[in-house]
């Protein structure tokens, strides 16, 4: 990326526009189409740019699920109360540290109406609830607990209530018309349907200033060409992470270092990047989302052991929860420990990572003592920590790190172990700071004038913590925030 100047062009120096509008929004993302409507519905002429040959980006890629609750049409369908003062406690302890209180406020507070916001757009919600532990429901359900709400230590904190809301799938296969697709396809229909232009192939370069410091347009390549876009009221930056590009993960989360998951290769940080160039503030640039390569119903039915064979974390935790934990707290080392039992049990079930149960387990034995030799333990560690687990689990208790009852049982033999080491993957979460109408923050706390931002370029309601949903929600809140601000700006 060091090889694209980043500096701000300036107004007077633009000779020629190659398109105009009132708002121009720079990527067709989930937070690019919620900014497009609501930009487009107070009355602005709206132009999106993409850089790829279609509209959709990670969104349509992804699972589908938008994190949202306080009591939305489809939690009292299925019988579940929740508040947004409840959703708030719950995600002020989930996304920190350092999360931030006023735009989770904020999000928890307006979620019940974005909710219905989405359908109204014609984004189709089942009324069906999966309860099992998972990536995400094997069919069309539409609720499930997508952030650990409903494991320890949260489940002392708040009370619980599944927040994971996913589009109904037309036909169940993840990717190919899948929850992200189901979720896009209504928002662009919608934003087609109210004149928003878009123009395809249009690679963002930085951005132009006019000469009081005010963005006014872009500048971008196509085909290899420049191509300059004036922007009369102002720019919404939703281009997505910077999962791809090396020299940022370098610098702000090595831990990803050669492992991006859950993104898409154009999330490069141009957005980040051209808005630094101004004097943008960022925030929590370390911060990432860890996915944990290993079937949820597998990992709840057996205990995960670090690399001195111990337990560390509840196993039938948010996966995303182990993940992090794993790669941040436990040097990337993890192994999973389940009897023949348990694991026949599992594989009987119903779900949607079916494809992670291929991978058969790397050791199995016929006792404790053999299995932690196999693994390479020093003698003793894993017999003790499977002891101390069997005692209490007799009683179907936890008491060391909470996991429900349910899924507590003892470890018989013959058993095996999984080797999850180096088994994880991520996304970056940090970026521009913004303001709660999406107004891109200048280090000096002064908003830049014309500029915005929605998204995963920004910082959002994530801070060091995630829960499935995230970024799709307050991408498409803020996205809304960023549309009607821009348009009045």
């Amino acid at each position: 990326m060091s090889d694209v100047s980043v500096h701000p062009d300036r107004l007077d120096a633009v000779a020629e526009w190659d398109y105009e509008a009132d708002i121009v929004v720079v990527g067709y993302g989930v937070a690019g189409v919620s900014t497009a409507i609501e930009a487009a519905r107070a009355g602005a002429d709206v132009l999106v740019l993409e850089r790829t040959g279609g509209w959709g980006g990670a969104a349509a890629l992804s699972g589908g699920f938008i994190y949202l609750g306080g009591g939305t049409a489809l939690q009292k369908a299925l019988g579940f109360d929740d508040t947004p003062e409840n959703m708030e406690r719950f995600l002020m302890a989930a996304l920190g540290p350092g999360a931030d209180q006023a735009k989770i406020h904020d999000y928890c507070q307006g979620s019940v109406e974005h909710f219905d916001w989405l359908v109204a757009q014609g984004v189709p919600f089942k009324e069906e609830f999966w309860g099992e532990p998972g990536w995400e429901p094997p069919a069309d359900q539409g609720l499930m607990f997508s952030g650990g709400e409903n494991a320890a230590p949260y489940n002392t904190l708040a009370t619980p209530a599944p927040r994971g809301h996913l589009p109904q799938m037309a036909d169940k296969h993840t990717s190919e018309n899948g929850g992200g697709f189901m979720l896009m396809k209504p928002l662009i229909d919608t934003a087609a349907t109210l004149g928003v232009r878009a123009e395809y192939d249009v690679r963002l370069q930085r951005l132009i200033l006019d000469h009081s410091g005010r963005v006014t347009g872009v500048v971008a390549k196509r085909y290899g060409k420049p191509v300059h876009v004036r922007a009369r009221r102002g720019v919404v930056l939703a281009t997505g992470s910077f999962a791809y590009n090396q020299q940022m993960i370098e610098a702000y989360t090595p831990l990803l270092i050669n492992r991006p998951a859950a993104a898409i290769e154009e999330h490069d940080g141009i957005g980040i990047r051209v808005a630094q160039a101004l004097g943008a503030q960022l925030a929590h640039m370390d911060a990432i989302e860890v996915a944990i390569f290993a079937d949820p119903q597998v990992m709840a039915r057996g205990i995960l052991v670090n690399g001195r064979g111990q337990r560390y974390i509840p196993e039938d935790s948010y996966p995303s929860h182990i993940g992090q934990s794993t790669l941040i707290r436990q040097n990337n080392e993890a192994f999973l420990i389940i009897d023949e039992t348990a694991l026949e049990e599992a594989n009987n079930t119903v779900s949607s990572s079916a494809a992670m149960r291929s991978v058969p387990p790397a050791w199995v034995a016929e006792s404790v003592e053999e299995l932690e030799s196999e693994i390479g333990f020093p003698a003793g560690i894993l017999q003790a920590t499977v002891e101390v687990y069997n005692r209490h689990a007799k009683d179907g208790a936890d008491p060391l790190l909470g996991k429900k009852p349910q899924w507590v049982k003892p470890i018989g033999t013959p058993l095996a172990a999984y080797d999850l080491r180096n088994r994880t993957g991520g996304f970056t979460l940090g970026g521009l700071r913004t303001d709660l109408d999406s107004r891109v923050m200048h280090v000096s706390g002064d908003p830049i004038p014309g500029l915005f931002a929605a998204g995963r370029c920004t910082s959002g309601i994530s801070a060091g913590g995630y829960v499935s949903g995230a970024s799709l929600g307050d991408g498409s809140f803020y996205g809304r925030r960023a549309g009607r601000a821009a348009a009045v700006s």
